[in-house]
C-alpha cells in the first residue's frame, strides 16, 4: 500500500546557547547583547540564526547521508528570535525516493515558528528559498544607512580565512571552534577527530561555516554608514565541493547582489564565494541578508524626513 501523505522527521527539543553576548562591531555592542536588544525593543539578546542549523544536521544526514556534507545547502528565512533558555525543535519533510530537495523548519516548544528553509544537495534547477525571495524584492526607496552601496559592488580584496580548533574568531565571534563544540546542540566526532571522518580530517560544522565566512567581512570595506545595529534576516549556505576542513585556508570573494528596505530595516544581500587556497576552485558559497535597524542609527527619522 502506498500513500501520498507527507511525512516529516523531527529532532528533539534543544536549548541553544548564546555565545555572542560579547560581540562587538563598529565600536559598539551588537543586538545579541541584552541591554542593546532591550534598547531596540526586544526582550533579550537573541541567539544568532545559524546556530539553529546544527539541529538540522542529524535529520539531513539521515535523509542524504555523506552527500549532505559534500554538497548540502540550507536556504533559510529567519522568522522569530530565540533567546537563551527557550527550546527549539527542528523538522525536515521526508522527500520522495531520489529527490534532492526538501522543506525544513524550526519551531519553539510552543509552536512559534523560528525559521523556514529549503534544504538540498547537488545542483538544482529550481531556485532556493532565498533565491526566490531575492527575486521578488521590490526596489527600495531612498536609503540612508546604505546610500553608498550599489548592486554589483565587490569586496575590496580577496580575503584569506581559516579556522583552527583553538583559534579565537575575533570581535564578531568571540569564541573558538573548540568552545563552540562544548556547547553545540548536536556534536559529532567528525568535527574534531580525523579518524572518525570519512574524509580523513575534521570538518567545520555547518553553523560554524557562517562564522568562518563572516570572520573577515570587514576587509570587504563596504561603505555602510554607522554606527547602526544589524542582524541576519536571511542566510543560505551551500557546499559545492565540500566539506570545508578545520585548519584549511580558503579565499573569499564578496559581491552585493541586492538592496532592500522594510519599515524597520535597510538591508543588503551579499553573495560570498568560497575558493580553495589557490583561489581557483569554488568549494562553497553563502548568501546573506544583512539588515540594519533604522532606529539604531542616530537621527535616522529626521534625516529620512529631510
Amino acid at each position: 500500500m502506498s500513500f501520498d501523505t507527507p511525512l516529516s522527521l523531527a529532532g528533539p527539543l534543544r536549548k541553544p546557547q548564546q555565545m555572542l553576548a560579547d560581540q562587538e562591531y563598529g565600536g559598539h555592542s551588537s543586538i545579541h547583547d541584552d541591554a542593546m536588544a532591550e534598547k531596540l525593543g526586544f526582550r533579550a539578546g537573541p541567539i544568532e540564526g545559524p546556530t539553529h542549523f546544527s539541529q538540522f544536521q542529524p535529520l539531513l544526514a539521515k535523509i542524504w547521508g555523506q552527500r549532505w556534507y559534500e554538497s548540502g545547502c540550507i536556504s533559510s528565512h529567519f522568522l522569530n528570535m530565540v533567546v537563551e533558555g527557550e527550546e527549539v525543535r527542528a523538522f525536515a519533510e521526508l522527500p520522495a525516493e531520489g529527490a534532492t530537495r526538501t522543506r525544513v523548519w524550526a519551531e519553539k516548544a510552543d509552536g512559534t515558528p523560528v525559521l523556514e528553509a529549503s534544504a538540498s544537495i547537488g545542483p538544482q534547477t529550481e531556485p532556493s528559498l532565498l533565491e526566490a525571495r531575492m527575486a521578488a524584492l521590490r526596489p527600495p526607496g531612498k536609503l540612508l544607512i546604505l546610500e553608498d552601496l550599489k548592486v554589483g559592488m565587490t569586496g575590496a580584496k580577496d580575503e584569506r580565512v581559516r579556522m583552527d580548533p583553538d583559534q579565537h574568531m575575533g570581535a564578531l565571534y568571540p569564541f573558538s571552534l573548540n568552545q563552540k563544540l562544548a556547547k553545540i546542540t548536536e556534536n559529532s566526532p567528525v568535527y574534531s577527530d580525523a579518524a572518525a571522518s570519512p574524509w580523513g580530517r575534521p570538518i567545520i560544522p555547518f553553523e560554524m561555516l557562517s562564522v568562518l565566512l563572516e570572520y573577515s567581512s570587514r576587509e570587504a570595506a563596504f561603505p555602510v554608514k554607522g554606527p547602526a545595529v544589524g542582524l541576519f534576516a536571511d542566510q543560505e549556505i551551500k557546499l559545492i565541493d565540500g566539506p570545508l576542513f578545520v585548519g584549511e585556508e580558503y579565499v573569499l570573494r564578496r559581491e552585493i547582489v541586492a538592496l532592500a528596505e522594510s519599515k524597520r530595516t535597510e538591508s543588503y544581500w551579499v553573495r560570498t564565494r568560497v575558493f580553495d587556497a589557490k583561489g581557483e576552485k569554488q568549494v562553497a558559497q553563502m548568501l546573506l541578508n544583512h539588515a540594519s535597524m533604522k532606529n539604531s542609527y542616530a537621527g535616522y527619522a529626521d534625516a529620512a524626513q529631510a
